[in-house]
This record gives structure tokens, C-alpha cells and sequence, in this order.
């Protein structure tokens, strides 16, 4: 195999390593500093301790000294050996402590019996040989024996009217007074590493356990592919983790939406376009290029045809923007201005006798030039089902907290079990070759609707006439708009009337 082997990175290692690694770090820091802290002042303490020991030691010496006389005779001292025999007989040492009588620098007696290589260390006799027959104060310091550091306190002795001197020593030895710091050091160590093998095991079992949903994500991911989009990550909880899940899966929805609408589109193009290119083809096969009316009349087919086609397309452009979030650009929409402006515009469509239902003064929240596309495909869809001269209304209203715009005719109207059908894409219930159309005209409407977060429903125009008509209304939210004036609200069932004066042949008041 050619090529430099890449070298190993930290970045490299698997989160939950890296995870893992750093919660056992800082935990091995946190104990190494509480270690730290921990031995430092049982050092202190040590430290302390001894030095009371000794302190308390020679005070009890001095006690007995300053009585001056034997607590068993009651008698006074007659010598310094009489003084520092009593002394040593009347203490017990602990078990780091030494006592050692000096007379003349000669030692004499000495407790407990461990302390007898200490006794005549060079380093002891010529600590007590440098104090003067004559000091009043007590030498404290440390030694170095061959039983091991010492800390000792020397006090010098002398009796009343007497020569003789001597010295009465008393001692701890701190190797044996730091076997308990050392026994507790060795403990902390055990309980150290014992800890971070237990947060190791936790910590591994924890991460795996928190981590579990992201390697969910990524296998879900690995699987999702551009033919199946329906896999979803399992999420539980509301932390930080599974709100990421929400929104991965939240992410495939759009991509699944966004597939869809692409396939969907692709589909629809491929269904609409081939009957007009087959129309196309086969003209184009059977045209007489030497027969001028033949080609006059080819050409004006296919001109149609090109045409019809162009509007397919922009149909189908559209309806392929109706997923897409900018779709509605809402705003303050005036809908009583909007009515008069959607009667003045329809009328361009044909001859019919135009009127307005009803107006209400509301100024609501809305996508004024969608709402204007959808109800001119409502009435453009009137003007081809509907005979000249016949009636094709208009109206708004605001009921219930919700905006509501119709369109109304008095055509043949659709069977109750199609009223939902009419605006699926390319359904069409009139088939009738008369009425051109591609069947996207109301899917349009529809997708209007839903971009505003409402929905459109189909009903009969005149109830129980004949021909019944289409009543096709969009409602939405009205939302926090203001209120420019007390609203001319209709009830649901709102049915044909004569309108208010002036309506029927003009758009404005």
C-alpha cells in the first residue's frame, strides 16, 4: 500500500472516549488537589501536635521542679538525680516518646526501652553538652539519630544550693508520629484509584447511555437515502440531545417534503406535457409543407398548443413555490378595499353581471396579491362554466376571529361527493372538451390557502336551485391586524341576495 500513513490524532478518538477521558482528568485533578490540600495541613497539624506533646511534657516537668519536694516523702529534692528520677518514674511516654535524664552530661535513665540507641547518639550528647550548667530556658530543635528524626525539648536541671547540674530531655519521634500520615496517605491513594476506576465505569456506561441518541442520528442518517425517506430517529426526553433529534427529524421531514415536491412536480410536468408535445408531434408529422392553408392552420394549433402549455408550466412553477416558506408574504390587508378591487379586475374576464355580496371593513393579516391570484382563478374558472349574462359574486367577511373570501356563480355547479376532489391537481369533474383547462387552477387556490394557515371548501351557490352554482370560500386567521370599522360579518350560510346598491355594475362605492 503506496502512500504516508496518517499518524494518530486526538481528534480522532470516538466522543465517548473523549467524553470519558476528560471527566476521568478532571476527577484525577480534583483528587490530586484535595491530596495536596488534605496533606498540607495534616502536616501542619502533625507539626502542631508534637510540639504540644513536648510543651506539655516539659510543663509538667517544671511543675514537679518548682514543688521542690518528692510527692511519695514529701520531702525536698536533695539532689538533681533524686529530681529526674522521680520525674522519669512519675511520666509513661506515648509510643513516639522518649524521655532521657542527663546528670553532668552523663545520661542516666531513660524511657521507653526503644529509646536506648538514642540515648548515646553522638547527636543527643552534643545537643546537651552545648547547654550552658547555668541556662534558664528550654532548647527545642530536631536531630538526626540513628533511630530516625527527632524532635526534642532539653531542660536544664539544678537544685538549690547545689553544684550538680543535669538535664531532662524529652523526645518524639516523628518518623513513628508520621506512620499515621503515611497510613493515611496510603489509603487516600487506594481510595483515589479506586474512585476513578468507579467514575471510569460510571462515566463509560453514562456517556454511552447519553450519547446512545446521536449514534441513533447517525445511523439514521447512514440509512436515509434519496429513494427512502421515511426513517425517523427515535427521541425521548426534552434535554439538549433529543431536542437535536427533533430538529434532524424535523430536517428530513423538509428534505422529505422537498423530495416529494420535486418528484411530484416531475410527474406532473411529464403528465401534462406529453399530451400537448404528442399533439405537437403528430401535426408536425401530417403537415403538407407544400399546402399553405395546411401550414397556416398547423401553425395556429400549435401556437395554441405552445400557449397552453406555457400556462401549464407556469401552473405548475407555482404550485412548486407553494412549500416553499416565502411563499405568502403576509401583511395588513384591507379587505374591504380588496373586494372592490377584485370586482373591478374580474370583470376583464367576461360578460357577466358582476356584484359584491358582502364587504366588511376589517384590515386583517394576509398576502394581498396571493389572495388576488386565488380568487381571480376562482373567477376565471366561473367565466368558463358559466353562460354570459349570468351572475358571478364576490364577498368578504370576518367571523369567528377568521378572514373569509368567496367567489360565487350560478354555472352547473359540482356533485356534493366532489366538493373536496375539485382541488386536487388535474381533477377535473366537467370533462367536457368545450372548457379548456389543465385541472391546477383550484389546487393553486388550495395551496393559497394553506400558505396563510387556513383552507378552502366548495359548496352549492343557490342551495336548491337549478343549476345550483359553486360557492368556493377561503378562510384563514384574521390575526392582531386593526379594526378600521365595525365589520359587515355574514353568517356561514351566506346565500345569493340582491347586494348593496351600486354593486351589480360597479366595483367601487
Amino acid at each position: 500500500m503506496s502512500g504516508r500513513r496518517r499518524g494518530w490524532r486526538p481528534s480522532s478518538l470516538p466522543v465517548r472516549t473523549k467524553v470519558l477521558a476528560s471527566v476521568l482528568t478532571m476527577t484525577a485533578l480534583g483528587l490530586l488537589i484535595a491530596w495536596v490540600v488534605t496533606d498540607a495541613i495534616q502536616a501542619r497539624g502533625l507539626t502542631a501536635r508534637i510540639h504540644d506533646e513536648l510543651d506539655q511534657e516539659v510543663e509538667e516537668f517544671r511543675v514537679l521542679a518548682e514543688q521542690g519536694v518528692d510527692p511519695e516523702t514529701g520531702d525536698p529534692f536533695a539532689s538533681v538525680d533524686q529530681l529526674l528520677r522521680v520525674a522519669i518514674e512519675r511520666n509513661v511516654p506515648g509510643p513516639d516518646q522518649m524521655l532521657v535524664t542527663f546528670v553532668q552530661d552523663v545520661p542516666q535513665l531513660y524511657a521507653p526501652q526503644w529509646a536506648r540507641p538514642v540515648v548515646d547518639d553522638p547527636a543527643l550528647l552534643d545537643l546537651v553538652a552545648a547547654i550552658p550548667p547555668d541556662a534558664a530556658r528550654v532548647v527545642e530543635t530536631t536531630i538526626d539519630t540513628d533511630v530516625g528524626r527527632m524532635r526534642v525539648a532539653a531542660v536544664p536541671v539544678r537544685v538549690d544550693d547545689g553544684d550538680e547540674h543535669g538535664t531532662y530531655v524529652v523526645g518524639v519521634d516523628t518518623h513513628l508520629a508520621r506512620e499515621q500520615q503515611d497510613e493515611l496517605r496510603r489509603t487516600y491513594v487506594l481510595v483515589s484509584a479506586g474512585t476513578l476506576v468507579l467514575v471510569g465505569v460510571v462515566g463509560w456506561l453514562a456517556t454511552g447511555r447519553l450519547l446512545r441518541p446521536l449514534m441513533q442520528l447517525s445511523a439514521t442518517a447512514q440509512q436515509v437515502g434519496g429513494d427512502d425517506l421515511s426513517l425517523r430517529a427515535p427521541v425521548t426526553g426534552d434535554d439538549d440531545v433529543a431536542t437535536l433529534g427533533r430538529a434532524f427529524n424535523t430536517m428530513l421531514d423538509r428534505l422529505a417534503a422537498a423530495f416529494e415536491t420535486q418528484r411530484q412536480f416531475l410527474d406532473d410536468t411529464g403528465h401534462e406535457l406529453r399530451t400537448p408535445l404528442t399533439v405537437l408531434r403528430g401535426h408536425l408529422e401530417l403537415l403538407d409543407p407544400h399546402d399553405a392553408h395546411d401550414v397556416t392552420e398547423t401553425r395556429a394549433l400549435l401556437l395554441d398548443e405552445t400557449e397552453r402549455m406555457s400556462r401549464i408550466v407556469e401552473d405548475l412553477v407555482l404550485l412548486a413555490k407553494a412549500d416553499r416558506p416565502d411563499f405568502v408574504r403576509p401583511g395588513e390587508v384591507d379587505l374591504g378595499r380588496l373586494t372592490d378591487d377584485l370586482l373591478d379586475k374580474a370583470r376583464a374576464l367576461g360578460d357577466r353581471r358582476w356584484r359584491v355580496d358582502a364587504r366588511s371593513e376589517r384590515t386583517v393579516r394576509g398576502d394581498e396579491q396571493r389572495l388576488t391570484q386565488a380568487v381571480l382563478q376562482l373567477a376565471d374558472n366561473a367565466v368558463k362554466y358559466t353562460a354570459p349574462g349570468t351572475t358571478v359574486a364576490v364577498g368578504s367577511a370576518v367571523v369567528d376571529g377568521r378572514a373569509r373570501l368567496w367567489l360565487r356563480d350560478e354555472g352547473p355547479g359540482v356533485p356534493d361527493g366532489d366538493h373536496d376532489r375539485i382541488f386536487e391537481r388535474f381533477v377535473r369533474v366537467d370533462a367536457s372538451p368545450d372548457v379548456r383547462g389543465s385541472g391546477i387552477g383550484l389546487a393553486i387556490v388550495a395551496a393559497v390557502a394553506q400558505g396563510h394557515g387556513g383552507d378552502v371548501t366548495a359548496g352549492a351557490g343557490r342551495p336548491g336551485a337549478a343549476p345550483p352554482g359553486l360557492r368556493v370560500e377561503l378562510s384563514w386567521p384574521a390575526g392582531a391586524a386593526g379594526e378600521r370599522d365595525v365589520p359587515d360579518d355574514v353568517p356561514d350560510d351566506t346565500t345569493p341576495g340582491p347586494g348593496r346598491p351600486g354593486d351589480e355594475q360597479e366595483g367601487r362605492r
